[in-house]
């Protein structure tokens, strides 16, 4: 008997054991796809990619929410520092993801369920995550931190301007190039009505927010939530406290509501790090012309994402069309890459690849010089500026 009790408990750790090693990758596999099309296919087996000289930056991708090395070349997902580094990137900015709803849609969603605490379990990550969405964010943080004292220089946590100063020289002079890695959260979903989370989040290396992400929250509207209203008098708040830090503000995902209220109050320039516009893909997520002319206005930028949600397509023709639109009616000043490259998102291509929105734009007409503005000179302008905190006052006279 007792030894047939032994068996079962040895099974049942077995089965365990199996299951914590390979539940996360399977689902991972099943969410983060890489399908080129044909065409793609045949473009990819008969060149290397293009060489982008000039300093190449994503404004988003979801890959702290994985269970991967990110100092090795993976097998599945879209983002590695190999790959990272095999295109040429300068700059990832890497985004906390804390809750998603069970069977959300782009249309309306509440917050009553949670994909992401399963995936937590099932990580081993620390039992101060299970439950919480602030610390989710904060083990994010302790990761990259990690990884990035593992990787040998290779890849440098940037929280300044003097951070990004530093990487581009650093870059400039190296063989082997160092890849910068900028701490940004999907929806302030965590903040529980304390400004005091916020500014935890700043000390953990956070330098850019999205208001919401998939259901409205404490703070604003989602453009996929059931009211999708505007900012909160909470909202109103956490955009002046970011502002005054050096934190910039994230629109994307946020209710049409929201982001009309984020343009009204903005001192900043205010950036949508991911998505498409509605002119080349007619998606209720994506931005109208209006929208992306209020970006502009206030020294902002749109990043273009690669998943048929923003774009409609997988090809980097797609990328480029909705690029040249934003250019069109806003000024080439304004728009750049946004990935959501590991966002359970299929894309045509992985970060390695990248420059072939470079050739797809030059394949679309645009000059060079606008070509590295759209790569990453417009991201890096705004992200060295929007770090930078606001001087206080001015005492009174």
């Amino acid at each position: 008997m007792r030894r047939a009790v032994w068996w079962g408990v040895a099974a049942l750790a077995i089965l365990a054991a199996a299951f914590f090693a390979l539940a996360p990758g399977i689902v991972e596999r099943s969410m983060n796809k890489v399908e080129p099309s044909a065409a793609l296919a045949r473009r990819m087996a008969a060149a290397p990619a293009p060489v982008v000289a000039a300093p190449i930056v994503d404004l988003h991708a979801d890959t702290l929410l994985w269970s991967r090395d990110l100092l090795n070349r993976g097998t599945r997902g879209q983002v590695d520092l190999p790959r990272l580094q095999a295109g040429h990137v300068a700059l990832q900015v890497f985004s906390s993801v804390t809750k998603t709803p069970r069977g959300q849609n782009y249309d309306a969603n509440d917050g009553d369920s949670d994909n992401i605490t399963p995936l937590v379990i099932a990580q081993l990550q620390p039992v101060r995550t299970w439950g919480s969405l602030l610390n989710r964010s904060l083990w994010h943080a302790t990761k990259l931190r990690r990884t990035a004292r593992a990787s040998g220089g290779q890849l440098r946590l940037v929280a300044s301007a003097a951070d990004l100063d530093a990487l581009l020289a650093a870059r400039a002079q190296a063989r082997s190039a160092p890849v910068g890695a900028l701490l940004s959260i999907e929806g302030l979903n965590g903040l529980e009505g304390e400004l005091a989370n916020l500014d935890r989040l700043y000390r953990s290396g956070f330098r850019m927010a999205g208001l919401a992400h998939f259901y409205d929250n404490e703070v604003a509207g989602s453009m996929h939530g059931r009211v999708k209203g505007g900012l909160t008098p909470f909202g109103r708040r956490v955009v002046a406290r970011m502002e005054d830090k050096g934190m910039i503000v994230d629109v994307a995902h946020a209710s049409h509501a929201a982001l009309a209220d984020v343009l009204r109050i903005a001192r900043r320039p205010v950036v949508s790090s991911h998505g498409g516009v509605q002119a080349t893909c007619n998606v209720n997520r994506n931005l109208t012309d209006d929208e992306v002319r209020g970006i502009a206005r206030t020294g902002g930028i749109v990043g273009i994402g690669y998943w048929p949600g923003a774009v409609c397509s997988t090809d980097p023709a797609a990328i480029a069309r909705a690029i040249v639109h934003v250019r069109d009616i806003a000024g080439i000043d304004h728009v750049a890459l946004g990935s959501d490259f590991d966002g359970a998102v299929t894309t045509g291509f992985d970060t390695a690849w990248v420059a072939l929105v470079a050739e797809a734009l030059k394949q679309a007409g645009m000059v060079q010089g606008d070509i590295d503005k759209v790569m990453g000179g417009n991201a890096l302008r705004v992200l060295r500026a929007g770090m930078q905190p606001l001087s206080p006052p001015a005492p009174a006279r």
